[in-house]
């Protein structure tokens, strides 16, 4: 393998397609290494969370004209204060992150990698390579830990949040009749106290017929009204959706559902339809009608027109929040990896 660095994406655009199609063959099959999203993600180095002054390094393995893999990376100060190399993507707004190389390619991409890291030297200055949000069934955690016996480097592997996620049945009564029979009639209970409302209930997914900007911006308005997430929204973070929300379009991923009451918008779910997988990435709803609990009627809608669409598994991606478990969420954990020299 050769492997060749990169200080911006656009020197690696003429190999967008082959990152991409690498992606699908990839251990983890996410959008979010997806050569739209990680650029995406860079513009605003993750709406704010890391400085400007972080450095890219993008490092691509060829073999002739082939690409092998990809490690996306920048250089910037971790939590610990050091000089670190992290995925691109990391660490909030991404809940899923990788190398992006075939499971047959990994060890020797990975080889070829850290030696490539340590010894080129346009290559940052780094202390330690800080990994974070990996899948627990990722090659890439046992691979990583044999590469660095073998140089004598220093392995540490801890386990982050849950991921929790639906199997998806073929049909709804299945998977309702799959979940706490408390739980079961709770949601009915809840569509019908919609369907017995004097209100008109209805739900959309963002289309064409709209403009993308303006059901992005209702959408964000919804979240800021969460205390929790208020502050998490500032300029940048609220240029990241924007931006992600426009990328995903673009690709044809986005599913920007909203829930309506006589034509007023209750609740929204930003999703992307990927990989024959709905992955649930962030919600909100308008709090005067919290009576209707619109979020949880949304999203037994949301998971109903999974079903129905063919859709294999609905992921509510990183978070332990109990919702998730009352609407069937299964638990799988992501990890954090650090390698020191």
């Amino acid at each position: 393998m050769e492997f060749k660095q990169y200080n911006n994406f656009d020197d690696l655009a003429s190999h967008k397609d082959a990152w991409n199609q690498l992606v699908t063959e990839s251990a983890s099959h996410v959008p979010f290494l997806t050569f739209e999203y990680q650029q995406t993600w860079w513009k605003t180095r993750g709406g704010g969370e890391w400085p400007q002054e972080s450095e890219l390094v993008l490092v691509a393995a060829f073999e002739g004209e082939r690409l092998i893999g990809v490690a996306p990376l920048f250089q910037t100060e971790n939590i610990l204060g050091k000089r670190a190399l992290m995925f691109v993507g990391a660490i909030e707004v991404s809940d899923f992150l990788d190398f992006i190389v075939r499971t047959e390619d990994l060890r020797p991409f990975l080889s070829g990698l850290l030696d490539f890291l340590t010894n080129e030297s346009s290559v940052p200055t780094w202390q330690v390579l800080d990994l974070y949000n990996i899948l627990e069934d990722s090659p890439t955690l046992t691979a990583l830990e044999s590469t660095a016996d073998e140089l004598g480097w220093d392995y540490k592997k801890v386990r982050l949040q849950p991921s929790p996620y639906i199997p998806l049945p073929e049909d709804y009564d299945t998977y309702l009749a799959g979940i706490d029979k408390k739980q079961r009639h709770e949601i009915r209970r809840k569509m019908r106290n919609v369907e017995q409302s004097l209100a008109e209930a209805d739900f959309y997914f963002v289309g064409d017929q709209h403009n993308l900007d303006a059901e992005t911006e209702a959408f964000i308005a919804m979240m800021a009204q969460d205390p929790n997430k208020k502050d998490f929204l500032t300029d940048d973070m609220r240029a990241h959706i924007h931006n992600t929300a426009r990328t995903a379009y673009e690709l044809g991923w986005l599913q920007l559902a909203f829930f309506t009451l006589d034509g007023e918008k209750a609740a929204a779910n930003m999703s992307f339809q990927f990989n024959d997988r709905l992955w649930l990435y962030n919600s909100g709803w308008e709090w005067e009608y919290r009576d209707f609990s619109p979020g949880w009627v949304l999203l037994a809608y949301l998971i109903e027109w999974a079903i129905e669409n063919g859709i294999k598994e609905f992921d509510f991606m990183r978070g332990d929040e109990a919702y998730k478990y009352k609407f069937g969420g299964i638990d799988r954990y992501i990890y954090r990896v650090t390698l020191t020299r």
